[in-house]
């Protein structure tokens, strides 16, 4: 049973957006301030990445942890109702980004993978201190 009424979870729900998330702010504004210059959800691209880094021929996909099924995270929790739909629905999502990734890749395109929980407080240094080294390396 969920806790919410369906006119709700309608609500809640339809404020989830696809681009223009906030971890994907954080990695712009960084990557933008380090001399990094990229374009976002490029069209011709498979998937339509998050960011385009094309002088390095590298896309950068920001993965909310909930959506891609991030293993072993606590951002990922299968929701109570309705849970054969969300597993089949996020196996979905995984085979999808696998997919396009591979794609991606044999393209040519070198392809980066950040997840959520990983741009919060404690890690977010971290994390984009190893992505601009791994971007500095591509170059």
């Amino acid at each position: 049973m969920d806790v919410f009424t369906q006119e709700k979870r309608s609500e809640v729900m339809s404020r989830i957006r696809g681009k223009n998330t906030k971890p994907e702010l954080i990695v712009r504004k960084f990557l933008f301030a380090k001399g990094f210059r990229y374009r976002i959800h490029q069209k011709g691209l498979p998937g339509q990445p998050d960011i385009v880094l094309k002088k390095y021929r590298t896309v950068i996909l920001i993965h909310g942890c909930f959506w891609h099924g991030h293993e072993n995270c606590k951002l990922f929790v299968i929701p109570k109702t309705r849970t054969l739909w969300w597993i089949d629905k996020i196996s979905r999502n995984k085979l999808k980004d696998e997919t396009k990734a591979n794609e991606l890749k044999n393209l040519g395109w070198k392809v980066l993978v950040v997840w959520e929980c990983a741009l919060k407080q404690k890690l977010a240094k971290e994390t984009l201190s190893k992505l601009h080294k791994e971007l500095l390396e591509v170059s």
